[in-house]
């Protein structure tokens, strides 16, 4: 059981639950419709909740929730509902922060602000069903609000669904993605040719480098150590993957495990030594 606290539209209303006597943001259709303040209100099966307890990267949830137009809310709770279809459990708090950024991304829209994402490529691979459910506010956008979105956006959109499924914060991911776009453009420079963005071995060398920079944050090591091998087998490779791993490690500030270097050696040798096939073919 809730008590109305205030009401921000028909489908929103902050309660002050009776069990804990603490704030809560209660979201569901027409739940807030003829509600009044310090009227008793139950959930409703379908209802969402989120406590207002937490701190987020971007400050307290009671500060934003107060800030954020309740259809910024709305289209987020709609998105994150979606994000849960497909990806079970996610962690429902980050529906304050990635509010607040659709709330300036929409601002910036409006005053025809063009704002690009030099990443959006590398989170389109990387986080390719965080993609595909951020591009769901698309159509929601244009329907309800009459905003077209692009790309871009739908990219930052799909650093916070990410943020939501693995117990990582929204800069981490971009510093992931960040570092793995730094990484394959060493490596393309390194080959002397751009790596084919569609084939196996790019993706495969996409994710190894994702939980390559993921460990060296974490700071966790792999178990199995294949230099010796990989540096006679081979050399050229080995050698790009030193070079590339000190810098990657400079890029982060973190030292690199020299563990690494082999397993990134072997994914260089396979993008390398990858032909190209003709266009006709």
């Amino acid at each position: 059981m809730y008590r109305v606290k205030k009401v921000l539209n028909h489908n929103t209303v902050i309660g002050i639950r009776s069990e804990d006597n603490q704030e809560y943001l209660i979201m569901g259709k027409g739940i807030g419709f003829g509600k009044k303040v310090s009227e008793r209100l139950e959930e409703r099966a379908g209802d969402t909740v989120y406590s207002l307890q937490k701190a987020t990267e971007r400050g307290d949830a009671r500060e934003m929730v107060r800030s954020i137009p309740p259809v910024c809310l709305e289209i987020t709770d709609q998105i994150l509902s979606d994000a849960e279809k497909v990806f079970g459990k996610i962690d429902r708090s980050i529906l304050f922060p990635m509010a607040d950024h659709l709330e300036y991304a929409i601002k910036r829209i409006e005053n025809h602000e063009q704002i690009s994402n030099p990443l959006t490529d590398d989170i389109r691979v990387l986080f390719h069903m965080e993609y595909k459910v951020a591009e769901r506010i698309v159509p929601v956008l244009k329907e309800r609000m009459g905003i077209e979105i692009d790309e871009d956006e739908v990219g930052y959109i799909a650093l916070h669904i990410h943020s939501a499924i693995q117990e990582e914060k929204v800069s981490q991911a971009m510093q992931v993605a960040q570092a793995v776009r730094e990484c394959v453009s060493l490596v393309e420079k390194e080959i002397g040719k751009p790596i084919d963005v569609m084939s196996l071995s790019y993706n495969r060398l996409m994710n190894h480098i994702r939980y390559m920079v993921a460990r060296a944050l974490k700071g966790e090591t792999l178990k199995i150590n294949m230099n010796d091998y990989m540096g006679v087998k081979f050399p050229q490779a080995f050698r790009m993957a030193e070079k590339i791993c000190r810098q990657v490690g400079h890029n982060l500030r973190r030292e690199l495990s020299d563990v690494e270097i082999g397993y990134l050696a072997m994914h260089i040798e396979r993008v390398a030594s990858e032909e190209i096939l003709p266009e006709n073919e």
